[in-house]
């Protein structure tokens, strides 16, 4: 099941495409049977849980907090009752303010923060260069996908 909350209204965000994207996501990703829950909320909320659960001041574009510890490229093996990937919240204020200063849209810009987010509640991650590169030919990889999808 995936759920989504919209706490913010400052910018319209289509929930079903933000639906149908993220069961792409999960299904090419092989974790349909998993809960995703995703929060859209303001600059403001997300960068109190910035602060508080990274140390970092300010916003921020999205933020993971995964139900399971697990490294990158390792299947997790849960109970059917544990089948949580985790919570993604995103800034859509944040990712339009970036949308300005790099090339795209701002769906593109969506897409990619749903994409990332996921990655990262699967252990991916991008503080090293060679997991970085790994991490980026994943979301290069989903975001065909999505492209191919027309989602």
């Amino acid at each position: 099941m995936i759920s989504i909350k919209n706490k913010q209204r400052a910018i319209p965000i289509d929930r079903t495409r933000l639906l149908k994207q993220a069961k792409l996501i999960l299904a090419a990703l092989k974790y349909s049977d998993f809960e995703l829950n995703i929060v859209i909320t303001t600059e403001k909320d997300i960068a109190v849980y910035n602060e508080k659960f990274r140390n970092k001041k300010g916003p921020t574009d999205v933020l993971s907090f995964p139900y399971h510890e697990t490294k990158a490229g390792k299947r997790i093996i849960a109970e059917p009752d544990e089948q949580i990937l985790g919570d993604l919240i995103i800034a859509p204020a944040y990712v339009a303010r970036n949308t300005k200063e790099l090339p795209g849209s701002f769906e593109d810009h969506m897409r990619l923060m749903l994409v990332h987010g996921v990655l990262h509640l699967l252990g991916y991650d991008h503080i090293k260069d060679a997991d970085y590169k790994v991490m980026r030919r994943k979301e290069l990889a989903l975001e065909k996908a999505l492209k191919a999808a027309r989602i």
